[in-house]
C-alpha cells in the first residue's frame, strides 16, 4: 500500500515508519524540519517537508504521494516546539498541537477528499481520561471525560472532534495510552529522578500505558486491515498512580516519589494532574486485540519500564 504518515518524524512516527516499510509498504512521511529528512530516508521512506497548518502545502504533499491511506500523527509536544512541559496550563503547552488537531486535521481530510484517499487513520488519546464514574477501566463504548471548565478542556475537545470527523468518513481512531519508549518520557523520568514528580493524595487514579513499538504495530494493523471505528491502544495492565509511579522511580534508579495533598497539587500543578492522580480511569484493550489481532511486545508497563530504564 501507499501510506502517507503526517508527522512521520515525531516520537511515534519514528517507530511507525520503519514498521510500515518492513511490511512492504511504500511510505511517504512528513516532517516540519528539513534536517529530519535523512532520518526518514534511513528508515526506507520518502520524506517531505510540510507545515500541517498550511492547507495548500498539505494538499500538495498528499496529491504527490497519491496514498491509499493517510495516517494522522501530527503533534508539536516536544520541547523544540512546545517548550518546557506545563502540566498546570495544558491549553498553553498544547496550543500548537491543538491547532494541528483541529486545523491540521481539516487540511488532511480536505486533501484526502480532493485526491480520493479511501482510508484515514488518526491519533487520539486514552490513558486516564475515561469518564469518572463506575469502574476504573473503560471500553470504547464508555464516554471520555473532557474536563469541561478546566485548562485541559480545549485539548481534550480537539481530540473528541477528531474522533467525530474520522468516524464520520469510516476511518479508524487509535486511542493511544500514555506513551513510553525511546524519547517519549525523558522529561518525566528527569522529574522523577529529581523527586519533582510526586504522588497526589492516595494515588488512586488509574492510567493506561503503551510502548511506542506496540502503538506502532497496532497502527500498522489498522492500516493493513482498513479498520474502522475506535480502538483503545493500551497495554493489558491499567494501574493506579500508587503502583506505576513508584515502580517507574525504582526502574529509573530514583528515590520513591514524595506525596503531596490534593489541595497543594491543584495549586501547583492544576486540575488535570489532580484528576489523573486521584480519579483517572484507565482503558481496556480487548477490542483491539480481538478485532485487529494485536499482540503486544510489552503486555505490561512493568516489563516495559524495566526494559527501557533498568
Amino acid at each position: 500500500m501507499r501510506v502517507f504518515v503526517a508527522g512521520g518524524s515525531g516520537v511515534l512516527g519514528r517507530r511507525l515508519v520503519p514498521q510500515l516499510v518492513a511490511r512492504g509498504h511504500q511510505v511517504t512521511a512528513s516532517t516540519t524540519s528539513a534536517a529530519k529528512l535523512e532520518l526518514i530516508a534511513a528508515a526506507g521512506a520518502e520524506g517531505v517537508v510540510m507545515d500541517g497548518l498550511d492547507g495548500a502545502a498539505v494538499g500538495e504533499a498528499v496529491a504527490l504521494a497519491r496514498p491509499d491511506v493517510i495516517v494522522h500523527q501530527m503533534t508539536a509536544i516536544s520541547m523544540t516546539h512546545a517548550g518546557k512541559p506545563d502540566i498546570k496550563h495544558p491549553d498553553r503547552w498544547f496550543a500548537q498541537t491543538n491547532r494541528l488537531r483541529t486545523e491540521g486535521t481539516d487540511h488532511l481530510l480536505a486533501a484526502a477528499e480532493a485526491v480520493g484517499v479511501p482510508h484515514f487513520v488518526a491519533q487520539a488519546y486514552a490513558s486516564w481520561n475515561g469518564i469518572r464514574e463506575g469502574g476504573w477501566v473503560k471500553t470504547e463504548e464508555d464516554p471520555l471525560d473532557l474536563l469541561e471548565g478546566t485548562a485541559a478542556y480545549v485539548g481534550l475537545k480537539a481530540l473528541s472532534r477528531i474522533e467525530d470527523l474520522v468516524l464520520n468518513i469510516g476511518g479508524a481512531v487509535m486511542r493511544y495510552g500514555a506513551f513510553y519508549g525511546p524519547g517519549a518520557i525523558d522529561d518525566q523520568v528527569e522529574l522523577v529522578r529529581k523527586r519533582q514528580y510526586p504522588l497526589v493524595g492516595r494515588g488512586t487514579g488509574y492510567s493506561s500505558w503503551v510502548h511506542l513499538d506496540d502503538a506502532a504495530s497496532a497502527t500498522v494493523l489498522a492500516v493493513e486491515q482498513k479498520a474502522t471505528g475506535v480502538f483503545n491502544i493500551v497495554d493489558d495492565v491499567p494501574a493506579p498512580a500508587s503502583d506505576w509511579l513508584p515502580y517507574l522511580a525504582e526502574c529509573a534508579g530514583a528515590k520513591p516519589p514524595l506525596r503531596v495533598p490534593v489541595w497543594l497539587a491543584r495549586r501547583l500543578a492544576g486540575d488535570q494532574a489532580v484528576v489523573m492522580m486521584t480519579e483517572g480511569r484507565g482503558f481496556s484493550n480487548a477490542k483491539a486485540k480481538r478485532e485487529l489481532g494485536w499482540e503486544l511486545q510489552y503486555p505490561s508497563w512493568r516489563q516495559g519500564f524495566k526494559a527501557e530504564l533498568a
